[in-house]
């Protein structure tokens, strides 16, 4: 049986062109595809998990078959709470491929049913990250050609950018 349902995971703080790039090929993969908006206990966020959820539906209202949810536990308990198969994780290099292989494999140990699927961006987002956008914006700088309209408006916002 092929998986009809699939979660992108990622704290999306804030969400990327790199993101939405992942995000709308993975929506050609599967009928139904949920942007899991992650709480994680350990980071500082730029932003609530409120707006987080509120720039991921700004940023993907254009890709069909896409939903945004949230969660503040484990991805195999959202995989089952959802009634999701697969997980969809971008790679963009070894570092990457290396700790989302190790998460996948215990992912799968948990929940024998959940497969990974990992995509490489697109060259021109191969570079982007949250952690590099926030940086930027955080020291003014134009984050215009990594973020989305709506992230762009809410960094400036949050940074104080003129």
């Amino acid at each position: 049986m092929s998986a009809t349902h699939a979660l992108f995971p990622g704290t999306f703080d804030p969400i990327t062109l790199g993101h939405v790039d992942l995000i709308e090929r993975a929506a050609r993969f599967f009928p139904r595809l949920t942007v899991l908006v992650a709480e994680h206990a350990t980071k500082q966020h730029v932003f609530s998990l409120e707006e987080r959820i509120a720039l991921c539906r700004a940023s993907l209202e254009h890709v069909e078959g896409v939903e945004v949810a949230s969660t503040r536990g484990l991805l195999v308990d959202a995989c089952r709470d959802l009634e999701a198969e697969a997980v969809v994780r971008g790679v963009r290099g070894g570092i990457d491929l290396e700790y989302e292989v190790q998460m996948a494999n215990t992912n799968r140990a948990m929940r024998p049913s959940i497969d990974t699927i990992f995509l490489a961006p697109s060259p021109p987002y191969a570079h982007v990250s949250s952690t590099l956008v926030r940086q930027i914006a955080s020291m003014r700088g134009d984050v215009s050609a990594f973020v989305t309209g709506p992230v762009l408006d809410a960094l400036q916002r949050r940074f104080e950018v003129d």
